[in-house]
């Protein structure tokens, strides 16, 4: 289920920004992205995102920014003049008049000129760190709490829709063995031969029996039922209700193998697509 979630905390003059962002998967895949200063934190932090996103493919940012103009680089200046001069005994070794600013640009990627001073996180922000983390967890699940609300919605609106195709049925039925019985009397007419009426009626009756859709209207009945009590339930329901619809599916299935009968399909066709939009929104589901 996708989702997003943001917070920020600012601790020590300096500013921390979490971003998480999650869209669907079937398990839970989870990338982290956070400055080497926070490395240490990680795995407290893929803890914090485990504990409450079951599924999804996840990802989280964390950048800080400094608010201070103080800056933990230094320019080793004993470095920097040695490479120069080396790089001017080079060049006009070499006979190549080359620009400062080339130079400059050059010696300033050598190693040992610039070097950083290893920064420490105090508890203190590293707590503000992992506080931040949860806010945006939070987020991220709020929305996809209220998202899933939408989709229950739409899901149990589609069901009562397909309820209503099968209510529908229901007045083709009589017409349809009518029709099949009269056809039936209809071809033998044109055999022109004598028939054993009481057999006949008995062979026409386990025919008109294999057609019944009696059966499978209860069973699609029961599942729509079903589906409305487990979309009910709070939490962990998506994979349940994949397994509904494709009971479901069965039924209508069956129902449209046996209606021999043109307004019935159709009527199955539309319970059909009512279905499949159930069972892509059914993946959105946790």
């Amino acid at each position: 289920m996708t989702g997003f979630g943001k917070s920020e905390a600012t601790v020590r003059n300096r500013k921390i920004t979490v971003e998480i962002r999650s869209l669907n998967s079937k398990q839970l895949d989870l990338n982290v992205k956070v400055p080497p200063v926070y490395r240490q934190s990680e795995y407290e932090i893929r803890n914090i995102v485990a504990r409450r996103m079951q599924r999804g493919k996840v990802d989280l940012f964390v950048t800080v920014e400094s608010l201070s103009t103080q800056t933990s680089a230094r320019i080793d200046r004993e470095a920097f003049r040695e490479y120069i001069r080396q790089m001017n005994d080079a060049l006009v070794y070499a006979g190549i008049d080359a620009g400062y600013d080339a130079m400059l640009a050059a010696v300033m990627r050598l190693p040992d000129v610039v070097a950083a001073e290893s920064e420490s996180v105090s508890d203190e922000e590293r707590q503000a760190l992992l506080t931040a983390v949860e806010e945006a967890v939070a987020q991220l699940d709020a929305f996809r709490v209220q998202e899933g609300a939408i989709l229950i919605a739409d899901l149990l609106h589609r069901v009562e829709k397909i309820e209503g195709y099968k209510a529908e049925v229901i007045p083709y039925e009589k017409a349809r063995t009518e029709t099949i019985r009269a056809r039936i009397l209809d071809h033998l007419a044109q055999l022109n031969l004598e028939v054993d009426r009481n057999r006949l009626e008995q062979e026409m009756i386990f025919y008109l029996e294999k057609l019944d859709i009696t059966e499978e209207k209860v069973r699609l009945a029961n599942h729509c039922n079903y589906f409305r009590e487990v979309a009910a339930e709070e939490e962990g329901v998506g994979r349940k209700l994949g397994f509904i619809a494709q009971e479901m599916g069965r039924e209508i299935n069956t129902m449209g193998s046996k209606a021999n009968e043109s307004n019935i399909q159709i009527l199955v066709v539309k319970m059909k697509d009512e279905l499949e939009k159930i069972k892509e929104q059914v993946l959105n589901i946790l």
